[in-house]
């Protein structure tokens, strides 16, 4: 844990944070850098602060973690950084917390990125949304339905610029850039179903109680998700070079399916313009125990499948239409027939969003007000689709989904699965 020191300095800044109020994010010139704070530095948040760091629109101000020694070797990245652009070879001024709410209470800081497990995405969206601040939160958005809603409400009100951690929109080839733009225009006829990838749904933890090593704050990394103890499974000691597989625990994540699926389902829902809906249907598969199968049904007709291939078509995402099919991973795209993608588009065809770089794509939208393109609504509704798999394999029943309400009709037992009470800590 924590020196006292430490513990006694956290607990009298945190007499100031209920002064953090609903605000709009004050204006950043284009002429100015954007200060920015990290919120998460273990593997993933790294990788986003080595991108930031080469980005000269940007100043990190500020870290934060539950690990000490990742918060220390953080610091030392982005001033080492730093200092190989001085004359005098040396710089400081980066901050470090243990908590994000100090973080965020720091009047000069412009943005934050939010790279924590699954179980702690919103209430630091939601808190920074409060405070103003602009947010590249990473995917899937959220752990449950009914907090995607109310992060997407903060959101809206705090007028700041919000992307979501798809990068599969913007980076990756632009295969799926392609795909979706060859799918809009036609050019595999009427899609009538898509067949989607990844892995298994969650599973209930039952790791084994380790003990709590020095310099990580256990109970902070829990936040609102259930008490339980500790195991390096779920947080990694030190700093670790590996992606941890809390993503397989329900208390924290949405196992593989949610993992990847925040990726390859939300390329689904925008190549079929579903990007603020949802299917109606959820059907699991008919075999006791099964981890694939589950089928979704849009109003349209459209089905969306869970991880069933056929033969050799196999892909992260496979559309299948009246004229023929695309087949797109990050890896590259083809299609069948050959000639579906031989074809160029039109000048007027219909195009999606311009980015090739999602982090860039963040930035200017902070500058100018430009759009994302992967909006708060847009990151909930993909990560939701995760959320109701996760909800039919758990109840192994057809479930009707009202994607306008976000309840399913007539049932109460799901219905309960579409929320968790946090702890009395973290109820905001």
């Amino acid at each position: 844990m924590f020196n006292r020191r430490t513990l006694l300095h956290n607990a009298a800044a945190m007499a100031t944070l209920p002064l953090l109020g609903t605000g709009v994010a004050k204006a950043v010139a284009a002429s100015d850098r954007i200060n920015l704070g990290f919120i998460g530095v273990g593997t993933m948040g790294r990788g986003h602060l080595g991108r930031f760091l080469g980005n000269a629109q940007v100043q990190v101000v500020a870290v934060c973690d539950v690990v000490k020694e990742r918060l220390d070797s953080a610091v030392a990245t982005v001033e080492q950084r730093y200092a190989d652009q001085t004359k005098a070879g040396k710089y400081q001024g980066v901050k470090q917390y243990g908590d994000f709410r100090l973080l965020l209470a720091q009047p000069e800081l412009d943005a934050v990125v939010i790279a924590t497990p699954d179980h702690w995405h919103t209430i630091p969206c939601i808190l920074a949304a409060r405070a103003g601040k602009h947010i590249y939160c990473e995917k899937p958005l959220t752990h449950n339905i009914a907090e995607g809603r109310k992060l997407v409400g903060e959101i809206a009100k705090a007028k700041i610029a919000f992307q979501t951690g798809s990068q599969q929109r913007s980076e990756f080839g632009g295969h799926f850039r392609r795909a979706v733009e060859y799918i809009w225009n036609g050019r595999i006829g009427q899609v009538k179903r898509v067949r989607i990838g990844v892995g298994d749904p969650a599973k209930p933890c039952d790791l084994p109680i380790e003990e709590v090593p020095a310099g990580t704050d256990w109970d902070m990394w829990v936040g609102p998700a259930p008490m339980r103890g500790y195991n390096e499974v779920l947080c990694p000691k030190g700093v670790h070079k590996h992606f941890p597989q809390w993503r397989l625990y329900q208390e924290y994540a949405g196992g593989g399916l949610a993992d990847m699926g925040a990726h390859h389902f939300d390329i689904a829902q925008w190549a079929l313009k579903m990007d603020t809906s949802a299917p109606t249907r959820i059907i699991p598969p008919k075999e006791r125990g099964a981890q694939s199968g589950l089928t979704f049904v849009y109003e349209n007709g459209i089905e969306m499948v869970h991880n069933v291939f056929e033969g050799d078509i196999k892909a992260d995402c496979v559309f299948e239409g009246t004229e023929g099919m695309i087949l797109v991973s990050r890896s590259g795209i083809s299609s069948r027939p050959e000639s579906i993608l031989q074809a160029s588009l039109a000048d007027s065809d219909q195009r999606v969003l311009p980015s090739s770089n999602h982090h860039k794509n963040w930035i200017d939208a902070i500058l100018t007000g430009s759009p994302t393109i992967c909006p708060a609504e847009v990151g909930h509704r993909s990560a939701a689709i995760c959320h109701l798999a996760n909800i039919g394999y758990r109840l192994r029943r057809e479930l009707n989904w009202n994607p306008v309400e976000e309840l399913f009709a007539n049932d109460a037992e799901a219905n309960q699965q579409l929320a968790r009470e946090p702890r009395d800590l973290w109820k905001i």
